[in-house]
């Protein structure tokens, strides 16, 4: 497979898991902001929001506050912002445009639908009960595309390519939203295990398709400890971190055995992997949440060029 195909596939997988995740995250916030909280939680969710969708810098030159309508305006719609929804749909249609020829007749309809349907929606639109409704379409498309690429692609290159590109970028989120809790929701002075961290952990389940689950596995209710080994040690959450990483090694491990030769993100790969199979929430707990976040984010935007280094150039 031509390099440029192959890269135009990951970025097709990772712009539309991008706009996924960026509407769960927009979801989930809308949510937080309706619950009872003090004067000091009040707007902060939003600004959290901007941080956990790597944003700041962008938002905060064209914005001074973090208002409800300037983050979904920015995160959703702006044309300026190349990470917002809009935009990261209209990057995954050019690029599938591109290799047409390459994806299946399923794969291209349901991302040209989506791209066609998109103008339908608005700012004027969304307002109100409108956000939730838009949301979940972002979320309903990604998942047809993501059903229709598990269910008519040949298990060849080209369904590995995309499937790197899908479980790096939903480490990453994950990594950013559990990050984002840890640091910047809780009140400074508001009591760990109370009422506002309880409603604030169960969000963040939410907002990864987690809540239900999370509740078949640990029955002693939410508690931080447990939520974090879900979202990180567990590898039956296909959001986890440790699942998606087993995800990204075994397509790296299929490519090799395809093109017959091995990487350093091979190793590097496994290396994370290894990290967290082998690693236990308390070891998490006293090296740092926020240290151990950080570095598993750098590991993978480090894996991600490697890929894109062996792979993709």
């Amino acid at each position: 497979m031509l390099s440029r195909t192959a890269d135009s596939l990951y970025w097709i997988a990772r712009y539309l898991e991008r706009a996924e995740n960026l509407a769960r995250i927009i979801q989930v916030t809308d949510r937080l902001s309706l619950m009872p909280s003090g004067t000091e939680t009040s707007g902060s969710e939003w600004h959290s929001t901007i941080v956990v969708s790597d944003c700041e810098e962008g938002f905060y030159r064209k914005y001074n506050d973090a208002t409800p309508e300037h983050v979904i305006s920015y995160l959703a719609f702006d044309e300026d912002n190349p990470s917002s929804i809009r935009r990261c749909i209209e990057t995954a249609r050019q690029n599938a445009r591109a290799v047409r020829t390459a994806l299946t007749t399923e794969q291209w309809e349901s991302l040209n639908t989506t791209w066609l349907e998109l103008p339908k929606w608005s700012e004027s639109r969304i307002r109100g009960s409108g956000l939730h409704r838009f949301l979940d379409w972002v979320k309903d498309r990604s998942l047809l595309f993501h059903g229709g690429t598990v269910a008519t692609m040949l298990r060849c290159d080209s369904y590995h390519f995309m499937q790197l590109g899908t479980f790096i970028e939903r480490g990453d989120n994950t990594a950013r939203i559990l990050d984002v809790k840890y640091h910047l929701l809780l009140p400074e002075h508001a009591e760990v295990g109370g009422g506002i961290d309880y409603y604030q952990w169960a969000s963040i389940l939410r907002a990864v398709s987690g809540y239900r689950s999370y509740h078949v596995l640990y029955k002693e209710g939410i508690r931080p400890w447990h939520i974090a080994e879900f979202l990180i040690m567990r590898e039956q959450m296909p959001r986890s971190l440790i699942s998606c990483t087993a995800k990204i090694k075994d397509c790296l491990d299929a490519l090799g055995e395809e093109y017959g030769q091995r990487h350093d993100c091979h190793r590097m790969a496994g290396q994370v992997y290894s990290q967290l199979r082998f690693g236990q929430v308390g070891d998490v707990f006293r090296q740092g949440m926020h240290e151990f976040l950080t570095q598993y984010v750098e590991q993978n935007n480090r894996l991600g060029s490697e890929i894109s280094r062996s792979y993709l150039m």
